[in-house]
């Protein structure tokens, strides 16, 4: 098995491709493989796996945990959905961008985004689900989230009429996230 790795405009994001192997019985592909992600320089050990499913318009984040920091490699096991990554490091120069990128159970993509960065999606089909690699144990202590349509950053979210849970549509604004003293947990440098 191979992988390749697409790197894109926020330093540490990427997008994972994985061969597959695939005939009339169906398809076989490696989506981990410690080996082959140190090669990559992607995290060769996570934590936790979870998995989320979703309806149409559901849109979930923008998610992030600094203790301990939680990097997260993100497929889409059944549907279609357009995953996001912001970087929301203070001393990076591309704080506040964000990274957007459509994915399908069908591609067998994944997106890498390490601590440092809010990780959030929405469903574009009927039905979706999503299995995320976490490099860190969830701690509802440090955990927190930023408003999915701050201006600030103007994510360009592919739904219309958003289903959005009360959580995320109270949560801070990057500028509010900024001025508090945990957001000096991450700084640009490499995990």
């Amino acid at each position: 098995m191979d992988i390749s790795i697409e790197k894109t405009a926020l330093d540490g994001v990427f997008v994972v491709n994985h061969q597959a192997f695939q005939d009339d019985r169906g398809f076989f592909t490696e989506v981990y493989r410690k080996d082959l992600f140190g090669e990559q320089g992607l995290p060769e050990s996570f934590v936790q796996l979870n998995h989320s499913g979703s309806v149409r318009n559901v849109l979930r984040g923008l998610h992030f945990q600094w203790e301990p920091p939680m990097g997260k490699m993100m497929r889409v096991t059944r549907g279609v959905a357009f995953l996001v990554a912001v970087d929301i490091r203070k001393d990076s120069p591309t704080l506040g961008e964000w990274f957007g990128i459509e994915l399908s159970a069908e591609d067998r993509r994944q997106v890498w985004a390490p601590a440092g960065f809010a990780r959030g999606f929405c469903v574009l089909s009927d039905y979706a689900e999503i299995m995320y690699l976490c490099t860190g144990t969830y701690n509802s202590q440090c955990e927190s989230g930023i408003l999915w349509e701050d201006p600030e950053i103007g994510i360009k979210w592919p739904v219309d009429e958003p289903i959005i849970s009360g959580k995320d549509h109270n949560a801070q604004t990057l500028s509010a996230w900024l001025s508090r003293k945990e957001s000096t947990f991450f700084t640009n440098e490499k995990e």
